[in-house]
């Protein structure tokens, strides 16, 4: 299978101690494909591995951040071969059944972003418009979150019947009554409602977005490097101590036997539901949720 050269799917720019990592497909309104995951790691071990970079900003370009997983784009390339960066398994390639989807999603999606998670410099996503599901994900694995006011986010894959997107961070960065919440409904909510959750660390216009994401990202760029580094450590070693890697491990696998249900039932892997699928069950709630 052949990928479509959509030219440079993430761009890379560095402003004074900050490295801006920008991921380049708004026409699909960032929808991450593996193209986009494995250039994304290129970018990050870019700034990783120069001495110069401070900190790092995670961006998408035009109206939304990310979309989430590729489920529908002519550049969806799940059937083709990259080598793998995150864990040490074979290729999903020509496998069959639940070998080719858990052999995947372990590499390009849970294993991504727990590599993502683990840079040792510090990390801001600046999120605009939508961040759905995989963009979720995008999003939990940098340290910070600076939102626009008019940024959304929801994690509707419920509506496949399976039990939230790969990185299941839910719990910890929403705490149980909130990932109940957004979980359960599928509903989307608002930037201001992730601040009350704890999830985002500011809220400012759309205006004033990029001006506080580099002004946050300059002043922790000034720190001591390693100290940063360690810093960082610490705390994701605690978030580890609280149950969130064993977590994800336990829901990962859930994850899946929810695909090999919704596959067993001749749903397919996706419980019959496809992106256009998934946009209309979106408007229905939000339609339904205005009506009430």
């Amino acid at each position: 299978m052949s990928v479509p050269d959509e030219g440079d799917v993430v761009t890379y720019e560095v402003r004074g101690r900050v490295a801006i990592v920008t991921m380049n497909r708004p026409g699909y309104r960032n929808a991450q494909n593996s193209v986009m995951t494995y250039a994304l790691d290129a970018a990050f071990l870019r700034a990783v591995e120069d001495p110069e970079v401070g900190a790092i900003v995670l961006a998408g370009n035009g109206d939304h951040f990310s979309a989430g997983h590729d489920i529908g784009t002519p550049g969806r390339d799940h059937h083709v071969s990259y080598e793998n960066k995150a864990v040490m398994w074979w290729d999903h390639v020509d496998k069959p059944g639940g070998d080719q989807r858990y052999a995947r999603e372990m590499e390009v999606y849970l294993g991504m972003c727990r590599r993502w998670r683990e840079l040792p410099k510090p990390t801001i996503a600046m999120v605009q418009g939508a961040c759905i599901a995989g963009g979720l994900m995008l999003s939990w694995v940098c340290d910070l979150i600076v939102a626009s006011d008019d940024a959304f986010f929801a994690d509707p894959v419920v509506r496949m019947g399976i039990p939230g997107v790969e990185y299941f961070a839910h719990p910890w960065v929403l705490g149980t009554r909130g990932a109940k919440e957004i979980l359960y409904t599928g509903d989307r909510f608002s930037a201001q409602r992730a601040y009350e959750w704890g999830m985002v660390s500011r809220v400012v216009p759309r205006a004033d977005l990029e001006t506080t994401a580099m002004e946050m990202a300059d002043k922790i760029a000034a720190m001591p490097q390693f100290g940063l580094a360690l810093t960082k450590r610490a705390v994701n070693q605690c978030e580890d101590l609280m149950g969130i890697r064993a977590g994800m491990d336990s829901v990962f696998g859930l994850h899946h036997f929810a695909h090999a249900h919704n596959a067993e039932v001749g749903l397919g892997p996706l419980g019959g539901m496809d992106a256009t699928a998934m946009k209309r069950g979106a408007a229905a709630a939000m339609k339904k949720a205005g009506e009430q």
